[in-house]
């Protein structure tokens, strides 16, 4: 089945409306006239320029921000939790605001951007409420000669990097659980998205939560920022979100003063469809799991395993549901996929679909790029995929979908732990059992149980393997800045 030709070939533009009040939203941020160039990805047009840094400027707001953490470490938990209900208002005041920037210098649609404002607030809520319940214990030792109290304090300067594909969503789930454990912070997000981070800490620092106490940092030469500031005595912790290649270069450096860490890094997402799925819901949330964020998700549904008894229909299904997708700019008010970041991912999604084309799969629809100025890639499903193709051992970061097709349990758990990554896994089964015994074979720290986005403030996020250490969201993420403390109590008995 080919449904190539059915792919329209016309791009929506952007609403002038919405472009409009995006473009106001960069002026509040009184950027310099150059420095760092930051584009829409559907136009390529240069919409700003941000600080292009020094190691030496890191250097100083890491002072600034270590000075002004003694402070706020010694600030109540409910002080803490006051100023972070405060910036989480704003934030949700501005949503519109927020949304339309990041589609502007993103590439997504609105409808995804105002779900990631929603997603990004909740992690400001969350850790507000977290702040008033700090963990702690105290009970009797053993040999009853003393008691043990355990008490949590703020691990320190916290310098956290960002990437660009959930600008504001990656920055608050790092923001918030640091500021809320009374650390203050240094955050560099990526250079292809900065814009929505300025505009978020410029809002925190509107709610009352002092200036110095988040430090904004974009360079040119992120190895300069990483050697000279996480070499820093000051520092204590950092976060990464990111590739696995960085990561690994990020904790030989964080080796050298002995920092936490938290790193979430590159995923390779199996999603398995049994035979006795329920077919729309399979659907809907394969459709979710791949097509979120246009691909561009670490725990977006990588390597697609489709058990033989209901293949063909789900194959059919999907493949027209790709082939009607809207795609064009973020902005526009139809669109459903947006733009890549970037050229380079445009390319790389053709590098991809050749080489699982050469290697024996059916391209069903997409399988193509545009003649235009933006990086726009067309939803493409991919059949009868070899496993030992790049889209498959790779992370696709794209709109790609690539369908393996599978006989037993057995077969389909070994397929899907037979990678170097642990991030994310996706079960859809109607029998509870069977999809609970499944998850609980994958090599996973994530598991979506028939849905296509398992994401949630309140739950810890992470990997295994080579996708990282560490946890965000939940009551682990706070845990993440916070030092557990014992304090021995002597008792002398009596009697």
């Amino acid at each position: 089945m080919n449904l190539t030709a059915t792919v329209s070939t016309e791009l929506i533009e952007a609403d002038p409306k919405a472009l409009a009040l995006a473009d106001a939203v960069i002026d509040t941020l009184h950027l310099p006239s150059d420095g760092i160039p930051v584009h829409d990805p559907a136009t390529g047009q240069l919409i700003a320029h941000v600080p292009d840094l020094s190691s030496d400027d890191a250097l100083h707001a890491v002072a600034c921000a270590d000075q002004a953490g003694h402070a706020w470490a010694g600030r109540t938990p409910r002080q803490r939790a006051d100023a972070l209900h405060a910036w989480y208002q704003l934030l949700v005041q501005n949503t519109e605001e927020i949304a339309h920037l990041i589609s502007r210098e993103m590439g997504k649609t609105l409808a995804e951007s105002r779900g990631e404002v929603k997603y990004g607030t909740d992690f400001v809520r969350w850790y507000a409420e977290e702040a008033v319940r700090p963990s702690g214990d105290y009970r009797p030792a053993p040999d009853g000669a003393a008691d043990i109290l355990t008490r949590r304090s703020p691990v320190g300067l916290a310098v956290l990097i960002t990437p660009w594909n959930f600008p504001l969503a990656m920055a608050t789930r790092k923001i918030a659980p640091a500021l809320a454990a009374g650390c203050p912070v240094v955050v560099k997000p990526a250079t292809a998205t900065p814009l929505t981070t300025y505009f978020a800490v410029q809002l925190a620092v509107q709610a009352g939560i002092p200036a110095e106490l988040i430090q904004v940092i974009t360079t040119s030469d992120s190895g300069a920022f990483s050697r000279s500031v996480l070499t820093d005595e000051r520092v204590r912790k950092v976060s990464f979100t990111g590739s696995t290649p960085v990561g690994k270069q990020l904790l030989e450096l964080a080796a050298k003063n002995v920092l936490r860490t938290s790193m979430e890094l590159g995923g390779n997402a199996p999603l398995i469809v049994f035979d006795d799925a329920d077919l729309e819901r399979a659907l809907e949330g394969t459709f979710a799991a791949k097509l979120r964020n246009g691909g561009q998700s670490c725990i977006g549904a990588n390597r697609i395993y489709v058990q033989d008894g209901i293949a063909d229909r789900f194959v059919s299904e999907l493949t027209a549901h790709f082939a009607r997708v809207p795609v064009g700019s973020g902005l526009g008010a139809r669109t459903v996929l947006g733009a890549l970041i970037d050229h380079r991912a445009v390319t790389q999604m053709h590098a991809l679909t050749e080489d699982a084309l050469a290697r024996g799969a059916e391209l069903l629809t997409g399988g193509h790029g545009y003649d235009s100025v933006g990086n726009f890639y067309a939803p493409t499903v991919l059949d009868r995929v070899h496993p030992d193709s790049r889209v498959v051992r790779e992370e696709i970061f794209g709109p790609i979908a690539a369908i393996q097709r599978f006989s037993t349990e057995a077969e389909v758990i070994s397929l899907a732990n037979d990678t170097e990554f642990g991030l994310a896994g996706y079960v859809f089964s109607q029998d509870l059992d069977r999809a609970l015994n499944v998850a609980d074979q994958l090599q996973t720290g994530i598991l979506g149980i028939n849905q296509g986005v398992p994401s949630n403030a309140a739950a810890p996020f992470g990997g295994v393997k080579q996708s990282g250490l560490g946890r965000e969201g939940g009551a682990e993420g706070l845990e993440e800045y916070q030092n557990v403390r014992f304090y021995n109590i002597s008792r002398r008995t009596t009697g």
